[in-house]
């Protein structure tokens, strides 16, 4: 009813006692009203409101526009004496442009608001024109700009008319004059800041950054949301420039909208932005630190760990008739190797990122075909040395063999074990720790360690247990000689990983380098058998002659496949009835300014999670029927080389690594739905059916 009577008051009050003025342009009309008290009163303060009315699919900018956009403006032409307080935004909202634009402005209606002061002196039968030249950038398919001159009459005493029209058009969401009702945590060191509170059960929450000039924001990340009552909510914004940290947060509840301005500058429940841990917030720090503990426990049942955690298990087997002392003391071996291979990534990670390097989980690693090369090589090898082939004698330890150093009498052999469980860890992202790293890897070092360790507490933990527990021993058979067949069959599962590690590199660099590394693995194999089988007075040449045939090779070889170019993401592939598009950020944003919905899917060959959530929740018969019905696209990242636009993506969303599956529904301006690290047919079945 008021939307009828907006242009029916306007109508009337043309030529009335304060007429209203409205100037149009191409898809926006202007005009000007007033909040005044009736009568006016010589040196009280009022509101007046610029009003652009939009044409549908037009819209305007806010005061920051975002990537793309102009924000509006207005300059006043006021009587002689009366003054203009600052322009007031109204609440913004979100879109997206094509091109994978984000920004921040209006539809429908942008008000503008300001307090207007008379003189302390005046006439109570003068009549007064307030007047305002407002300039825009309004877009639809193309942006154009605009500008009109309005202007409106304010007399004493003032119009009740004029009262009512300007009550309705002052209808819009404006931002609290006070902070939130909650505390804001505002943190974060170098090119990245969080602000992180504590939401309220069953509200959702937008963040509006507002940098000064000079200052360059990034796409918003939400890392936290409020699923329950007491949750925190955490937001990411890539933030570079010296200018104070100033940002609009809106509340969500229903209907309803509320925002609260937040600065830098300290003031009531709002903390300065800090580079110590103490910025984040105890209990934020805390849930991120769970969140990485229990993807370090996860991990344990990954994959791509389980070949090791197997030799683990059996290890335990071959010490039941040891003293509970011993066995725990290679527990703690076995989690130091854990420990020390997390902490060493970690500083890794510090180290790279104060060089402004871009620091992925398990990328950084698995995209480096050499890196691929060298566990290929130690998997197969710890394969041959469980078949017999040859024995690895361990340093520092009076045992012949790494199997019996292991389970005997060398600590080493643990924390080898240790090791190598963590080395074959790092290109899993197992639930909770992609959200966990995310969170981490903007923080400080002090929290990239602590991050760090937390997950290797969680990952080691199981074995701590073990071995700290005797009672243990009461469940598991005693040693004997099947142990000798066991241990030789649990070098299947260590060629499976081989397997694996092989169809990797085929992905990265062709059929070629995957030939030339079987070829490698034939020498090396060869070579360990020499190794195994010399004996006697030319026991000495042989051994040097196959570590020389060994050497050459690793070198000849490795550089060969070095050299051999990434393959090329495919124009498109068809997969059991899915056609995957491959991703790229114009692709993208061409689908979506056509307002079609797309499930994009960031995976890699390196990351057997990946691998899983493909072939038993997204291509299976049920969700490639819906994709059908629905046309949705599917869309495939594929990030097993090295994608700057690819990781760039991740970063956006506040992950670290794949998986990433996101759902983008129907409609430009939809907002994408980030789906779980690890995924099910029927969470997949409810995203895309939405």
């Amino acid at each position: 009813m008021k939307r009828l009577l907006h242009p029916i008051l306007a109508i009337f009050l043309i030529g009335g006692a304060a007429p209203l003025h409205a100037k149009s342009s191409e898809g926006v009309a202007a005009s000007l009203v007033l909040d005044a008290s009736s009568p006016l009163v010589a040196g009280q303060p009022f509101t007046v409101t610029v009003v652009l009315d939009l044409r549908p699919g037009w819209h305007t900018y806010w005061q920051y526009p975002g990537d793309s956009g102009i924000p509006t403006k207005v300059e006043w032409h006021l009587p002689e004496g009366w003054t203009a307080g600052p322009i007031e935004f109204a609440t913004p909202h979100q879109y997206s442009e094509p091109g994978d634009m984000i920004v921040y402005g209006y539809e429908k209606q942008q008000l503008l608001r300001a307090i207007i002061t008379p003189p302390r002196e005046i006439r109570a039968d003068q009549t007064f024109e307030l007047k305002a030249s407002v300039s825009w950038l309004a877009c639809k398919e193309l942006c154009v700009p605009g500008s009109a001159e309005v202007s409106c009459e304010i007399a004493a005493p003032t119009n009740r008319l004029v009262r009512l029209l300007s009550s309705y058009v002052s209808e819009g969401e404006w931002p609290e004059s006070g902070p939130p009702p909650f505390a804001v945590t505002l943190s974060g060191k170098g090119k990245t800041k969080l602000v992180s509170f504590t939401g309220q059960h069953g509200a959702t929450y937008e963040l509006y950054p507002d940098p000064a000039d000079g200052t360059t924001v990034g796409h918003v990340t939400q890392l936290a949301s409020p699923l329950n009552k007491g949750t925190a909510v955490v937001f990411s914004i890539p933030w570079d420039g010296h200018a104070p940290f100033h940002a609009l947060i809106v509340e969500k509840n229903g209907d309803d909208r509320t925002a609260w301005w937040i600065a830098q500058k300290k003031q009531a429940g709002i903390g300065a932005i800090s580079p110590s841990t103490s910025g984040i917030g105890l209990g934020i720090l805390i849930a991120a630190l769970f969140s990485g503990f229990l993807g370090g426990l996860i991990l344990n049942l990954m994959p791509c760990v389980l070949p090791v955690i197997s030799l683990k298990i059996f290890s335990f087997i071959a010490q039941a008739g040891e003293s509970p002392k011993r066995i725990f003391r290679h527990g703690l071996a076995f989690a130091s190797g854990i420990f020390l291979w997390f902490l060493g990534i970690a500083v890794l990670v510090i180290i790279l990122r104060s060089g402004g390097h871009q620091v992925t989980w398990g990328a950084f690693q698995f995209q480096n075909p050499l890196f691929v090369l060298g566990l290929s090589v130690l998997v197969f090898l710890f394969a041959l040395n469980l078949f017999g082939v040859f024995e690895i004698t361990l340093p520092g330890t009076a045992s012949t063999s790494l199997d019996h150093a292991a389970s005997r009498g060398g600590y080493s052999g643990s924390f080898f074990q240790g090791l190598f469980a963590t080395l074959l860890a790092t290109p899993c992202t197992a639930p909770f720790l992609g959200s966990a790293l995310g969170f981490a890897f903007g923080q400080s070092p002090a929290v990239i360690l602590a991050m760090f360790a937390a997950v290797a507490l969680g990952m080691s933990l199981p074995y701590l247990i073990l071995s700290a527990r005797p009672g243990w021993r009461r469940w598991i058979p005693k040693p004997g000689s099947w142990m000798e067949r066991l241990k030789q069959f649990m070098g299947f599962p260590l060629l499976a990983t081989n397997l694996w590690l092989l169809w990797v590199l085929q992905n990265q660099r062709g059929q070629e380098a995957m030939i030339t590394t079987l070829l490698l693995l034939l020498i090396l194999g060869f070579c360990a058998w020499v190794y195994g089988a010399a004996d006697g007075r030319f026991r000495f040449p042989l051994l040097l002659l196959s570590l020389l045939l060994a050497i050459v090779s690793l070198i000849t070889l490795g550089k060969r496949i070095e050299q051999t170019a990434p393959l090329a993401s495919p124009a498109g592939s068809v997969k059991e009835g899915i056609l995957w598009v491959p991703y790229s950020p114009s692709a993208l944003a061409a689908f979506r300014a056509q307002g079609k919905p797309v499930l994009l899917d960031f995976t890699a060959s390196w990351c057997l999670t990946c691998q899983f959530n493909e072939r038993t929740a997204i291509n299976v018969p049920a969700v490639r029927q819906l994709l059908h019905d629905r046309g949705i696209t599917a869309m495939k990242g594929d990030w097993t080389n090295a994608d700057p636009a690819i990781t760039a993506v991740l970063k956006s969303f506040g992950r670290v690594g794949v998986p990433l599956a996101v759902y983008y529904p129907s409609g430009q301006e939809s907002a994408p739905v980030v789906l779980p690290e690890l995924l099910t047919e029927k969470i997949v079945l409810d995203a895309i059916g939405k």
